[in-house]
């Protein structure tokens, strides 16, 4: 069922603009560990129309756990481990190395892949994956998580999505939004609704077949929750005042929400099915932002009820509120937008400090914060499905682009879609098996 929904995501979306995409790793961590990732054999006619070792690399260098050797540390190519000279890898100190081949036959696609452990001259890994030419780059990104499990113990989160609201200029006066949908590392776009009016705030259902997201089509805020396949939506909040920030439980049948048809901005929960509203706070100050806990029995939110905007928490119930709101951010006078990792043990979020608004990370267990980035106007900050590297929008040299690091401040990529504006990225869920 998952690859199925991956190949109708990638074929049935309208492309209406693609942009040009550029990528740059941001840096590397300590200790890291050093992989050899060989270019794939090939056998077909034409040549292969993806770089499957350079994807790979790619994904791993990024994650901040590996450091990929550069061409020239390699001491050969082999693409089969029957090739490998395993006593000069040793000599070049070379402790893992990934093969690979792809074979055409008559349109269909074979990749195989084996990894190594050089030292010990034991395959860890091998497999021989059907694929078809539009999929090679999600192939690529299925070897990196294979590899990421393998070599960490931890689920890879390559071969996932993100989506994101691009702004162009398109006449004095005139701008075109696009809600969009890319690979995780920004490739394979797909514009997923454009609009004269402005789009925020896209949120992904637990399953990732749906977008919840806020549009101004109407000339006010209403919040639409969409299919990514068929294109298919419906109007879920259009309350006199404000309807926005979505925000999905973890079961996918109730958004979080912030409303102000009763005046005030306050946290709402919308049973999807019933459309039955539970409000969840109630004070007057602006409550706003809401994220789940994993365990779908509360919430975070940024709140100014203390005189400027923190995180608070809140337990829930199935009529509302249990107990009083708990403050959890207490570093500086800004904190907000939250995202909660998916284990439930850190909390990103902006944080404004001399420099400027960058992206913390807060554990949760023990309230220690650590700022992760050093530009300026940073904010939306989203965990990947394993919380293992954090996506964001900021702001260079004028413009809006995405941001990825990993949540130990290693590592990273920028996604810079030349002639946008980026902002709002999400990161989607693991696809069900």
């Amino acid at each position: 069922m998952a690859k199925r929904f991956i190949l109708l995501l990638l074929l049935v979306m309208p492309a209406l603009v693609q942009a040009r995409l550029e990528v740059t790793v941001t840096g590397g961590a300590e200790g890291a560990l050093p992989i050899a990732i060989l270019p794939f054999g090939w056998e077909g006619e034409e040549p292969l129309s993806e770089d499957i070792a350079a994807i790979i690399k790619a994904d791993l260098a990024a994650s901040g756990r590996f450091a990929p050797l550069s061409g020239k540390q390699l001491v050969g190519q082999p693409d089969h481990g029957g090739a490998i000279d395993f006593a000069a890898w040793r000599a070049a100190g070379v402790e893992t190395l990934l093969v690979g081949r792809v074979k055409n036959s008559n349109g269909r696609y074979q990749v195989r892949f084996q990894l190594f452990d050089v030292l010990r001259a034991k395959q860890l890994a091998g497999y021989a994956m059907p694929t078809r030419a539009p999929l090679l780059r999600r192939t690529a990104h299925q070897i990196s998580d294979l590899v990421y499990e393998e070599l960490t113990g931890e689920r890879g989160a390559f071969n996932t999505h993100i989506t994101y609201v691009t702004v162009e200029d398109v006449a004095e006066g005139e701008r075109r939004f696009r809600l969009a949908v890319a690979d995780a590392d920004g490739f394979n776009e797909q514009t997923i609704l454009t609009s004269k009016q402005p789009l925020m705030s896209p949120a992904w259902s637990p399953d990732g077949k749906q977008l919840a997201y806020v549009s101004f089509e109407a000339r006010r805020s209403v919040v639409y929750v969409q299919n990514v396949i068929s294109g298919k939506r419906e109007k879920v909040a259009e309350y006199e005042g404000i309807n926005s920030a979505p925000a999905w439980s973890p079961d996918g049948r109730s958004l979080a929400l912030t409303l102000s048809k009763d005046g005030n901005p306050e946290i709402y929960v919308l049973d999807l099915r019933t459309r039955a509203l539970r409000r969840i706070t109630r004070h007057s100050a602006i409550d706003t932002e809401p994220a789940w806990m994993p365990d779908g029995n509360g919430l975070v939110f940024t709140s100014d009820r203390g005189g400027k905007p923190q995180i608070y928490r809140v337990d829930t119930g199935p009529r509302g509120a249990v107990g009083r709101p708990q403050r959890l951010s207490f570093e500086g006078r800004y904190n907000a937008r939250p995202s909660v990792s998916p284990d439930g043990h850190h909390l990103a979020m902006v944080h404004q400090s001399r420099s400027g608004f960058q992206i913390a990370v807060q554990n949760l267990e023990t309230g220690n914060l650590r700022i992760l980035t050093d530009s300026r106007l940073d904010e939306s900050p989203s965990f990947a499905p394993n919380g293992r590297m954090i996506i964001f929008a900021t702001e260079r040299r004028g413009r809006g682009v995405l941001e990825a690091i990993a949540v130990d401040g290693s590592a990273g990529q920028r996604l810079d879609l030349t002639g946008f504006d980026v902002r709002e990225p999400a990161w989607s869920p693991f696809f069900a098996e």
